[in-house]
């Protein structure tokens, strides 16, 4: 029988002073033996770098391009850029290179073409064309409304709340509408109710009576009922409703282009109705955009002509509406009777530049009469977008950069029309 224990029958070997302990001593900071620290520059560069290339001058000089184009290597770069704090010619040339790889490269918005989504959806029906196609006529206002929803669906709530002020002309004077952003989709959601109404659609509205059924009183009353602001809360109906409009009218095969949609004051064909509401949304969509610092483009001219024809064949409309009111010159001389209908009469011709663009003639005498180009006395020439500000009440006659010649007083009388196009 053993007494004691096992580590007095096996102890442990001591370790060999030629060899290091098993667990190493802990080491000494540099900061603990009193010795500086070495500054950062006696260290030298700690990463290793190849050496430089040593090529001849025209070798260099032929490189210039691909440097210009920062398609060198790492080495060639280097020898290239190390030439250049030596060589006078070949710096100035550097220099010309990439000035001329920035005019081939321009800065470009982070915000998508307004054309990039037509090109892809035509790109995608031409391969499987859609079981049920949207009319043409509604195309502009299904592509607006989805490019005002983009800008929306980042916002937070310091942007809904954000003041818009919604500008518009009454009786040749500017006026304007102090809201929010939130109030101005309310607004859209209220006037194309109008639409909705008129396809079988639900009122926005619900119970709330307005005082009459223009989209001014429609949307005042919508403002009154809400307890509180519109807050982002709108979006969301405002943007089903988009989709049923678009959805509706397709399903319909198109054949109710010509359904009349009461404004109050006046009637619009649905096919006008629908490029009117696309205009309006545009417009007020670059409201909004305004409102907070962010840009926003024109539609795309396959978009935007349709709206700039319609506020065109409008102009004969409002022209003599308001000679009626006495707002506009009365024809000249022996034409101060109106034109026969189908008549030609004296004309202006509208000439819109840029995308979208187009030309028309304007009947002065009379809205049934037919724009003559032997019987023109005036000719206006203005870029499309700025029209489309024009008859949005944005930009006041007198203040649009339009080229004129001919009768002062019927441009004067057809910008003022075009202004007059406009409303809240």
């Amino acid at each position: 029988m053993n007494s004691g224990n096992g580590d007095d029958q096996h102890p442990t070997p001591e370790p060999s002073p030629d060899q290091p302990p098993r667990i190493p001593l802990p080491r000494s900071s540099v900061e603990d033996t009193g010795r500086a620290l070495p500054a950062l520059e006696d260290l030298g560069d700690l990463t290793p770098r190849p050496a430089p290339l040593v090529l001849e001058h025209r070798v260099l000089k032929s490189l210039l391009g691909a440097w210009a184009l920062a398609a060198c290597s790492p080495e060639e770069t280097a020898a290239v850029e190390e030439h250049l704090g030596d060589c006078g010619s070949c710096a100035d040339e550097a220099r010309r290179l990439r000035e001329a790889v920035g005019l081939l490269h321009p800065a470009e918005s982070l915000d998508l073409d307004p054309s990039l989504r037509a090109r892809v959806l035509e790109g995608c029906l031409e391969r499987r064309p859609p079981r049920i196609p949207v009319p043409e006529w509604a195309t502009p206002y299904d592509a607006e409304t989805a490019r005002l929803d983009a800008l929306l669906q980042d916002f937070g709530d310091a942007e809904w709340h954000a003041p818009v002020r919604l500008r518009w002309f009454r009786k040749d004077e500017p006026t304007s509408r102090r809201t929010t952003v939130a109030g101005v989709i309310a607004h859209l959601l209220t006037v194309d109710g109008l639409v909705a109404i008129a396809l079988g659609l639900q009122d926005p509205l619900g119970d709330v009576a307005a005082d009459r059924p223009t989209p001014s009183a429609r949307t005042e009353a919508y403002w009154r009922a809400s307890h509180f602001p519109p807050t982002r809360a709108v979006r969301a109906p405002w943007r089903e409703q988009t989709h049923d409009l678009v959805r509706t009218v397709s399903f319909t095969g198109g054949g109710t282009g010509q359904l009349s949609i009461p404004y109050g004051d006046f009637e619009l064909a649905l096919r006008d109705a629908m490029l009117d509401r696309a205009f309006e949304c545009w417009v007020h969509a670059e409201d909004i955009a305004e409102a907070v610092d962010y840009p926003y483009e024109p539609p795309s001219g396959r978009d935007l002509h349709p709206m700039v024809d319609l506020a065109a064949r409008m102009l004969p409309t409002v022209l003599a509406a308001r000679r009626r009111a006495g707002l506009a010159a009365p024809s000249p001389g022996p034409h101060r009777h109106l034109v026969p209908a189908g008549e030609p009469g004296r004309s202006l011709r509208l000439e819109i530049e840029g995308s979208g663009g187009g030309e028309w003639l304007i009947p002065l005498d009379s809205p049934a009469a037919v724009g003559s180009a032997e019987h023109e006395v005036a000719h206006v020439a203005l870029d499309g977008a700025e029209f489309c500000r024009l008859a949005a009440g944005h930009v006041s006659p007198a203040e649009a950069a339009a080229g004129q010649v001919g009768d002062r007083e019927a441009i004067r009388d057809v910008l003022f029309a075009a202004a007059s196009l406009s409303r809240m």
